[in-house]
């Protein structure tokens, strides 16, 4: 497990590390929105477009390695605070930001896990903020630990952190974690049963048949989850992929995979 964080974290690094295409665009991406992106780049390659380059890692990674000088062309964040953080830093031009998609989070098990552990024929868990609550939870992970995007400085961990606080339970299930490097590692852990419960995005929720949702996270909980879009080269080619990211082909593309589009984030501009 250790040796697959670290990779995770140093893959981003080794990708910048190799020459770029000059027939390519770099695009940095938060690691939830891997397999919608990626499928989104080979269909913008059949019409056409040009070959996209995609660089995967924790929101705060990328933007750290973008304001290190790392080459990117279009950087799309989990959470608008690491956006932000460019934009402070001049990095990107306010009238190149744009808000892309929503998500939400939910509690995942593995889907194997049996009934008497809060599996599928079990009632699903009441995630509101009741007596009873910490008790129901702790049941659930007996002698293991829940993983989540490390609440330091990983977006999905951050939310995870604010919504167990609204919660009631984060103070002593905070001693309960497995801090992962981004949203995408915490999720496979719970996948490889390494985790009876993890704190993850309701699209990789969506989209792992490893995973079963235990419980959603009311909405209430925890800020409004956004990924912002920002063009950090501002040319031709990168705003013609931006256009890409907000056709109706990719808005299919994403739904598919459990995010939210259109009407989701007009109601939280």
């Amino acid at each position: 497990m250790l040796g697959t964080a670290f990779f995770l974290l140093l893959w981003p690094w080794m990708a910048l590390g190799q020459e770029k295409d000059g027939r390519s665009l770099t695009v940095f991406a938060a690691a939830s929105l891997t397999v919608p992106l990626q499928k989104i780049a080979d269909a913008y390659a059949e019409t056409g477009g040009e070959q996209v380059a995609l660089t995967f890692a924790a929101s705060s990674i990328l933007a750290r390695q973008i304001a290190a000088g790392a080459p990117c062309d279009l950087f799309i964040s989990a959470d608008e605070a690491w956006m932000n953080h460019l934009l402070n830093e001049g990095l990107i031009a306010p009238e190149n930001r744009r808000d892309l998609l929503g998500n939400a989070l939910a509690l995942v098990a593995p889907a194997n896990s049996g009934a008497d552990s809060g599996g599928e024929d079990a009632t699903p868990l009441d995630l509101s903020p009741r007596p009873g609550l910490e008790e129901d939870i702790m049941t659930i992970l007996g002698d293991g630990r829940i993983a989540m995007g490390d609440p330091a400085y990983v977006p999905a961990g951050i939310y995870g952190r604010e919504a167990l606080m609204s919660l009631g339970v984060w103070m002593n299930l905070r001693h309960r974690l497995i801090p992962a490097a981004n949203d995408r590692l915490a999720t496979v852990l719970v996948e490889r049963g390494e985790a009876p419960l993890g704190i993850v995005y309701a699209s990789d929720a969506r989209t792992s048949r490893a995973l079963r949702i235990v419980a959603a996270f009311p909405q209430s909980t925890h800020a409004p989850i956004i990924y912002p879009l920002g063009l950090v080269a501002d040319s031709a080619a990168g705003r013609s992929f931006r256009d890409f990211l907000f056709s109706e082909k990719a808005a299919a593309i994403f739904t598919k995979s459990g995010f939210r589009t259109g009407e989701f984030l007009s109601g939280n501009q």
